[in-house]
């Protein structure tokens, strides 16, 4: 979604440089910049479209137990809902998992080094492709009732919007591979690319 507000004043002291890490206010996570914590915000959404969607295809499934030719008696349904279930709670770790390590380096007054910056992009890029894979189990598991308007067509669309997003996009993983496999020495990140 593009928005704008016209004709609206911001005073300077109130506005910011995208690129700037360096907080003028505020506690050890504004150190993180613009950018970062745009990237924690978008993974605590990811995070939470991912449990829904799971949450709601229980929830459909346990409505329509006992009835002859379900999914709740469905073996390749349980095992489908296993793996998706794993794979959201893994790519759910390494987002904790980043994010701590982040928040010790901030509590210790220090910026985050290359490598921390790598994975809090791999994390939101991992956690997001994740929860498009449980979107498409849930919508194809939700049978006629996931076509039609509702929570999870919404759901749906929405991890698929996540996927196009520039925090999330191909570019970015492209990078996060380049600096983990050492191929990016004396480089940092400037947004969402390398730069020497």
């Amino acid at each position: 979604m593009d928005y704008a507000i016209d004709g609206a004043f911001v005073p300077e002291s109130q506005s910011h440089v995208f690129t700037q890490n360096e907080p003028l206010r505020g506690g050890a996570l504004y150190r993180l910049g613009l950018v970062d914590q745009a990237l924690i915000c978008h993974s605590g959404w990811a995070l939470g479209v991912g449990r829904r969607l799971l949450d709601e295809l229980v929830r459909n499934a346990g409505a329509r137990a006992g009835r002859p030719g379900q999914l709740a008696g469905s073996d390749a349904f349980h095992t489908g809902f296993a793996r998706a279930e794993a794979a959201f709670r893994a790519a759910k770790a390494l987002v904790h998992e980043t994010w701590d390590d982040v928040e010790g380096t901030l509590d210790a007054g220090r910026t985050l080094d290359v490598r921390q910056e790598t994975m809090v992009r791999l994390a939101l890029n991992h956690v997001t492709s994740t929860i498009a894979e449980v979107s498409r189990f849930v919508y194809a598991s939700g049978g006629t009732s996931a076509l039609r308007d509702g929570l999870v067509q919404r759901l749906f669309r929405d991890a698929h919007a996540g996927t196009a997003h520039i925090t999330s996009g191909p570019q970015v993983l492209k990078e996060c591979g380049r600096e983990l496999a050492g191929l990016a020495p004396g480089e940092s990140w400037e947004v969402f690319g390398l730069r020497a």
